[in-house]
């Protein structure tokens, strides 16, 4: 199994989310991850553990932590940001966070590699399965 990295920013504007999506999707690839993030959003929109509903933060923020998986099925991700104050904050990313000044992004995609989403009986959740792995 090899990785082959893409780097990328998202300016001003952006939808982080939205980029990271159309950026694996561009790749053509069937299993990705994230490799390095770092940036700003003006606000984000996130579902933090045991919550049904989304958190919304509308202020300057920075990305401290971004991580995650992307298959055709969708990805799943992760973002912590902090605050002004330093306060950081956690949960899924949601579609709706906007880039302040940049997110800067190297994304790995993996050859010979796929990467499912499929509802698991135990959870109830469309967990990730992998297949083609060494």
């Amino acid at each position: 199994m090899a990785a082959v990295f893409h780097a990328f920013r998202l300016g001003p504007g952006e939808d982080l989310r939205g980029g990271l999506e159309a950026a694996f999707a561009k790749s053509g690839a069937a299993a990705g991850f994230l490799a390095a993030a770092v940036g700003s959003l003006s606000n984000v929109r996130l579902r933090p553990a045991g919550r049904d509903s989304a958190l919304v933060l509308a202020e300057p923020l920075e990305i401290v932590a971004l991580s995650g998986t992307f298959s055709p099925d969708g990805a799943h991700l992760h973002v912590a940001v902090s605050d002004a104050s330093g306060v950081v904050t956690g949960g899924h990313l949601l579609e709706g966070a906007t880039v302040r000044t940049t997110a800067e992004i190297v994304l790995g995609v993996l050859d010979g590699v796929t990467f499912r989403r499929v509802v698991d009986p135990a959870t109830g959740y469309r967990e990730l399965t992998v297949t083609g792995r060494d």
